[in-house]
Formats: C-alpha cells, structure tokens, sequence
C-alpha cells in the first residue's frame, strides 16, 4: 500500500513570522533606523487612516489623514523654527498622492501666507497671496503663478486689475495710480503697458497729484487708432 502524505493542517511558520510582522491597525510609535518615527493607523503594513508623522533630519512633522503610505485628505503639516524654539505652522489643508490638493494655507513666513487652491503641490485655482513687502494678490493661478484675472494691491494703495499670464500682466488690465489720481487701461504684454488711455481717476483726493490735469484727447477717431496700435501686439 503507498504511503500518503498527510496533509499540512497549520501554515508554515515562516508564513505566520510574516503575518506578524505586518502591521495593521492603531498601533503604537514605529521607529525608522534614521530616527524618523509614525504614531497611528495602518494597512497591510502601510500607513492608512489617521497618524502623525515625525522627521528627524527636517523637524517637520505631519498630523493628518493617510491613505496606502501616502499623505491623503486632511493634515496639518509643522516644522520646529530654531530661534522660536517651538513648531510653526507650514501648511493646513488637503492632500492627494503625498501632495498638496485641493484648498489649503501655505505659511511662507510670519508676514507671507497663501490661502485658496491646489494642484499637484502648486498653486492653482482660485487663491490669495499675502506677501512680505505687502503686496496681496487675489485671482486666478496656474503652476504656482498668477495666470487668469486677478488683482493686485500694492504697498502704497495702487492696484492692477486685469489678466495675467505666466506671472505678468498679459491682455487687457486697468492700472490705479490713486496716490496720484490717474487711471491707466489698455493692453499689457509681458508686464509691460503697451498700447491704451491714461486718464485723471480721483485726483481731487490723491495724496499726491500731478501738477496739471491730463488734457483732454482731440482726435476724430481715438478709438480706431487705440484698437489699431492694440493689434500690433497682438498679431500672431
């Protein structure tokens, strides 16, 4: 009669040291060899659900939502700033594939924020840029830059509103001298006014005003020759 093998009944041991070692669930703090440490939810030996982490090397540390090892959803992301000896702010908002998606905050600076939309951890959307120099720009981006229609305040109380393209004032965009009550209006390209009207704006209330008021335009056709100049700059 041959003789059958009979059939194993437990899992090798070396399949079972496996299972364990995969970490699953709400588990305490995991240390990394480089210092870096994780402290909550995973699957299938990967960080999933809600957890906060801590790199050593950088200071940062994020606190949010994770989804198969990757930052995703909601977190709030600090870093330790050595001469405040305590974690700032860096970023609040969401996230998608380890990087910033959706609406959030971005902190430059004491002084500088972005507050408004994502995309593949750049500015894109709709947002509001407060600068260092207090400058604010509110409008649209793309690729981090101003690109769309947007307006930009100034320091010192002048405004640009207009069209933008690739961070310049790029196609039809109005100009507010009111430190000095003027108004420009016409076509921009590259950041440069190229081709339209300037005329008083408020000069009565100007801080500063020009000493003469502009004159006015004694042309037949001022128009035919504005769109005339304008299409100059605009010709493929």
């Amino acid at each position: 009669m041959p003789f059958l093998k009979k059939p194993r009944t437990t899992e090798p041991l070396v399949k079972q040291w496996d299972k364990k070692a995969q970490k699953s669930g709400l588990l305490h703090t995991v240390y990394s060899a480089n210092g870096d440490r994780y402290r909550g939810e995973w699957l299938d030996n990967k960080k999933h659900g809600n957890g906060m982490q801590v790199w050593k090397k950088t200071g940062i540390i994020y606190d949010g939502e994770w989804s198969c090892g990757k930052r995703h959803g909601y977190g709030l992301l600090t870093k330790f700033h050595p001469e405040q000896k305590e974690y700032v702010r860096v970023y609040a908002g969401g996230w998608q594939n380890d990087k910033k998606e959706g609406v959030g905050t971005y902190f430059y600076s004491p002084l500088a924020f972005y507050e408004g939309h994502w995309s593949k951890d750049q500015r894109a959307g709709w947002g509001r840029m407060q600068y260092e120099n207090g400058e604010v720009y509110e409008g649209e981006w793309l690729k981090d830059k101003h690109d769309g229609q947007g307006v930009l305040l100034l320091a010192n109380g002048n405004r640009y509103e207009g069209a933008w393209r690739d961070g310049k004032k790029n196609g039809h965009g109005k100009f507010f001298y009111l430190d000095r009550g003027q108004l420009y209006e016409g076509l921009w390209v590259d950041g440069v006014a190229k081709s339209g009207t300037l005329s008083d704006f408020g000069r009565e209330a100007a801080l500063s005003p020009t000493m003469y008021p502009i004159p006015k335009v004694c042309l037949i056709d001022a128009e035919s020759v504005l769109m005339e100049a304008q299409s100059y700059f605009t010709e493929d």
